[in-house]
């Protein structure tokens, strides 16, 4: 059985939709999953151990220079590369008419299938027009976790049902960058784009305290000029701390595999340490947790909600309660 899986972006997305790979693969051993995603996440989905061959898409750079002819010869290549396979089964978990349409230049073999989601769920975007790339759409519960909801299309397309908690089959990558310490540290996942979804630069500096007494040196990665600039000011602040030269997804990717504890507010990152299992403190300010948070590992506590920022000692106590999952023993919260 071969398999295309077509979920593009964002980080947080495609972090979403890597559990749907190991579902497959515990029911059909012998299926060959490959994956189309943006260029950035490549080096992501290629840390999963069940996906076999990553086929990158660049709309967001191609948009850019959408009638340069260098564009149009790179996404030639991309539909000569995207119809090298047909697929017994291609999915789009994500209903948006760009996957659609990713799908509707994929081939499949005769009685092969292209499955979507049929519907839009709570919280997520979703096109309808998606659904004419289709030959079979997928209903799902209305209210439903992100995760679930792309596990839940696959397995009802390929008759099988839910039984384990997702599996995301990331393998820590296997390098050392030099700009990454060989000691055990935490993360700081501290930038967002989202004002509604930060946390007070006063309560970052305390945690940091506790975390830099416990031993622990802390990373401070950004993402924009500004968050580059709130990372300095906060590393300032805390002993050890530092702050790291700019990132690519991929340098993200090895960041949080190697990272002993990480604490984040609502972004892709920080859902990427949950796929990895790592002891992560989420932080969710004022806005809807139950739809991505991580509820199926004793690594990870999540925190806050629509109308509820997390407060100081909410995240403190998910701290000490954590620290002995990554091998800390937490010295006493003087002053936090």
């Amino acid at each position: 059985m071969r398999i295309l899986i077509v979920r593009v972006s964002s980080l947080g997305d495609v972090v979403h939709n890597l559990p749907v790979l190991a579902d497959i693969h515990r029911h059909y051993p012998d299926a060959i999953i490959d994956w189309v995603v943006e260029e950035p996440y490549v080096g992501l989905v290629q840390q999963n151990r069940h996906v076999n061959d990553v086929i990158p898409f660049a709309l967001r750079r191609w948009r850019k220079h959408v009638f340069s002819s260098g564009t149009r010869q790179e996404f030639r290549r991309f539909l000569n590369r995207l119809k090298q396979q047909s697929y017994d089964y291609v999915f789009d978990t994500q209903g948006l008419i760009k996957t659609g349409i990713i799908m509707g230049f994929s081939q499949t073999v005769p009685g092969g299938e292209k499955i979507g989601l049929a519907h839009k769920t709570d919280g997520s975007g979703y096109e309808p027009l998606s659904r004419i790339f289709h030959d079979r759409s997928i209903s799902v519960e209305k209210h439903i976790h992100v995760v679930t909801r792309g596990r839940e299309v696959v397995a009802k397309a390929l008759g099988y049902t839910l039984d384990t908690p997702p599996d995301f089959g990331l393998v820590t990558p296997d390098v050392m960058p030099e700009w990454l310490p060989e000691h055990p540290y935490a993360v700081f996942f501290h930038g967002t784009s989202r004002a509604s979804k930060k946390w007070p630069h006063a309560c970052w500096t305390e945690i940091g305290h506790l975390l830099a007494r416990s031993g622990l040196p802390i990373l401070f990665p950004w993402g924009s000029p500004d968050e580059k600039k709130d990372a300095e000011a906060l590393a300032q602040s805390i002993p050890g701390a530092s702050v790291l030269p700019r990132l690519t997804i991929t340098d993200m990717v090895t960041l949080t595999g190697k990272a002993a504890f990480i604490v984040g507010v609502d972004t892709g990152l920080s859902h990427l340490a949950a796929a990895f299992d790592k002891p992560t403190v989420q932080i969710y300010c004022n806005i809807p947790r139950w739809r991505t948070c991580c509820d199926w590992s004793p690594n990870v506590i999540s925190l806050g909600g629509e109308n509820e920022v997390p407060t100081l000692d909410d995240v403190r106590n998910a701290v000490l309660t954590l620290l002995p999952k990554a091998g800390i023993l937490p010295l006493p919260a003087t002053g936090v």
